[in-house]
């Protein structure tokens, strides 16, 4: 299981003495600076790469006028914490602040502002600027689906402006509450608009992430087939049901459809092996390690996430609330679909499982994300119930505090790569004919089907062209594309 990873008060106060509350200050501090004060002190206990960055020595800050000083440089307090960043956006991709922790608790548990469409974008073919969307899939009971938005469909404008590489956040993801699609025919690559526009409203979405589970009768074959989109724990329960039915059912062979699957809870990612499997309880699932401050800190046992028999969730005061046996499947193969959205827990899901059963995927190259994060709010200790949580701001910080690896020591930070790292089929999605998710319209799922079914590994030809996805509506979620351990005082 995921264990919870802690400092005691006493340690996180020795891990930054060298910045003391005592300290005498002519400074009159201000929010922003108490700001600053909360990234450098959290990021200083538990950053993984602290050791690495000379803004965050022990000994940088002799007093606090030192410190507010420095940081009163910066323009704002994201840019502070930019500043801390080792080498942002090639060893550290993704570390981020928000100032709005409950917008980002919420996103932990799939609510986010959204129409309910779910979505990728590409550059046109023969444009270097001009850019369409995809649907990907539309959540149920939203404006999206409400205004009979499909999977596959095209879109090129916003509001009569043609979407392009540097407008599309204000199009799509600005403050604006209302937006209209401009609808497109693929044309190999090239969108061009047919006239038809729909008309959606940004709402607050919970998104049930257990989005398609079935079973799927191919020949002598019996096969479970899961679209799982994100590793939220308020639905563990729901997960742990889907694989009754597996059970129940007598599946024989597993399809566990992560495409759309940026990542979520470490312990979420455990419970999913456990239930694939069942044969392994008790047995290392996963390795952490941290800084060399919290590992001295911490009993070496924290750091190692083993496989369960049993869902067993807590709220942030220590409370149960949910416990149940799983439903694990003693399977000793399983099968992926992954795309270049896969990423963190998805990825460490297979990569856990590859030193116990035979794993396969079918799509392309993961993202290459394995190294997590905590939530650390302004507050003593950093957890939100710790001692004098400042109540003047909602900002908080998920940093990059560990690199996890399987039971043999391995990851992938350049991604799983179907065929090479991990056997499988290379097969990139049809923008235009994306076939209907859970059925084998969809390319990519009729294709695990006949590796299941035949055993054969050629991949046909495929003739559509991979576009680099500059982005998609998942990453623009307070979430985006992370894995968390619990943080807990």
């Amino acid at each position: 299981m995921s264990r919870i990873i802690k400092l005691s008060l006493l340690s996180v106060l020795f891990l930054v003495a060298s910045c003391s509350k005592s300290d005498n200050t002519n400074i009159e501090p201000t929010i922003s600076d108490d700001i600053n004060y909360f990234i450098w002190k959290g990021l200083n206990a538990y950053y993984f790469w602290q050791k690495v960055v000379p803004n965050l020595a022990d000994n940088r800050f002799s007093t606090y006028d030192e410190l507010y000083t420095h940081f009163r440089s910066f323009s704002s307090n994201e840019d502070s914490f930019y500043s801390l960043i080792y080498q942002e956006g090639v060893s550290d991709r993704f570390s981020w602040i928000v100032d709005d922790y409950v917008a980002l608790e919420n996103s932990f548990q799939g609510i986010n502002l959204s129409t309910g469409m779910e979505f990728g974008l590409k550059r046109y073919n023969n444009s270097d600027t001009n850019v369409f969307g995809y649907v990907r899939y539309v959540v149920p009971n939203t404006s999206a689906a409400n205004n009979s938005v499909t999977r596959g469909m095209i879109f090129n404008s916003v509001n009569g402006t043609q979407i392009t590489d540097s407008n599309y956040k204000n199009l799509l993801f600005s403050d604006n509450i209302s937006l209209n699609i401009g609808l497109a025919d693929y044309n190999n690559g090239n969108p061009t608009s047919n006239g038809t526009s729909i008309s959606l409203t940004k709402e607050q979405v919970s998104e049930n992430p257990v989005s398609i589970s079935k079973v799927l009768n191919e020949g002598n074959k019996k096969i479970g087939y899961l679209l799982y989109n994100q590793f939220a724990s308020s639905y563990d329960a729901h997960l742990n049901a889907a694989f009754n039915t597996f059970k129940s059912e007598g599946i024989t062979e597993l399809i566990v459809d992560l495409r759309y699957n940026g990542g979520g809870s470490v312990k979420s990612a455990t419970y999913l092996g456990s239930l694939i499997t069942g044969q392994f309880n008790n047995e290392v699932y996963s390795k952490q390690v941290w800084n060399q401050k919290v590992l001295a800190a911490n009993d070496p046992d924290r750091f190692l996430n083993y496989f369960t028999n049993e869902i067993k969730n807590t709220d942030s005061n220590g409370n149960i609330t949910i416990q149940e046996p799983l439903n694990s499947l003693n399977l000793s193969s399983v099968y992926f679909i992954v795309s270049g959205s896969s990423a963190s827990a998805s990825e460490l899901v297979i990569n856990s499982l590859r030193s116990y059963i035979d794993v396969n995927i079918v799509g392309t190259t993961t993202v290459g994300k394995q190294v997590g994060s905590i939530t650390i709010y302004d507050s003593e200790d950093g957890s939100k119930n710790g001692d004098n949580l400042n109540s003047n701001h909602k900002y908080a910080m998920q940093p990059i505090v560990l690199e996890i690896s399987n039971k043999d020591n391995q990851n992938e930070p350049g991604g799983f790569v179907p065929g090479v790292t991990v056997p499988g089929i290379q097969l990139s999605e049809n923008y235009g004919n994306l076939g209907i998710l859970g059925e084998r319209s969809d390319p990519l799922l009729d294709r695990t089907i006949s590796l299941i079914t035949t055993g054969k590994k050629n991949t046909l030809k495929n003739d559509v062209q991979e576009f680099t996805e500059i982005y998609n509506s998942k990453l623009a979620t307070p979430t985006s594309n992370n894995m968390y351990v619990d943080f807990i005082k």
